[in-house]
């Protein structure tokens, strides 16, 4: 069986986004001192929305930034022969900033390890917290959101795909079934 189900429309997305905004700023006993990370791709226009929403409750810009992870990977080495250096993604100072890592789909968690240690190498935040739009289970490392909009249980089989306004021109989550 092959085919494509929607898991969240544009509005369960806003719904999920702004519950999300209200948790981080409840977490955080407002917005000072924060800054919003997006995981390159769809971590970005995630990480803006989050921001936007968080203005509009608390009356205060919170700082986003995007992370580019690709050289923190850890099969970077099945990429390329000689170790490469990637070029700073983070230009603001991080030092004791509460980070909040945004992600659209957490999976293994390999890509917010890479993240944590990207971040790292910036600086040394007082905390990172992670927000993910779509929990989809399946852990191979000790990582957990800690603002989730969506857990949706899959099979390894199971692919999620993310579609943004700024990326894919439409809002939705879609599950693509394989077998």
């Amino acid at each position: 069986m092959e085919g494509k189900k929607i898991l969240m429309d544009e509005a369960a997305i806003n719904r999920a986004l702004t519950r999300i905004a209200h948790e981080i700023i409840e977490a955080n006993k407002g917005a000072d001192n924060l800054m919003i990370v997006g995981i390159e791709t769809r971590g970005v226009p995630l990480a803006r929305i989050l921001a936007e929403k968080i203005k509009m409750i608390e009356n205060k810009e919170v700082p986003v930034e995007s992370i580019n992870i690709t050289f923190y990977r850890d099969d970077l080495e099945k990429k390329f022969e000689q170790p490469v250096m990637g070029e700073r993604t983070i230009y603001s100072d991080i030092n004791n900033k509460g980070i909040i890592l945004v992600d659209d789909v957490i999976f293994t968690g390999r890509t917010v390890r890479a993240a944590m240690d990207a971040l790292m190498d910036n600086g040394r935040p007082s905390f990172i917290k992670l927000a993910a739009l779509i929990d989809r289970g399946h852990r191979e490392l000790p990582i957990r959101p800690d603002f989730v909009g969506k857990n949706i249980p899959t099979s390894r089989s199971e692919i999620v795909n993310v579609h943004l306004a700024d990326t894919d021109e439409e809002n939705v989550v879609l599950l693509d079934i394989r077998k």
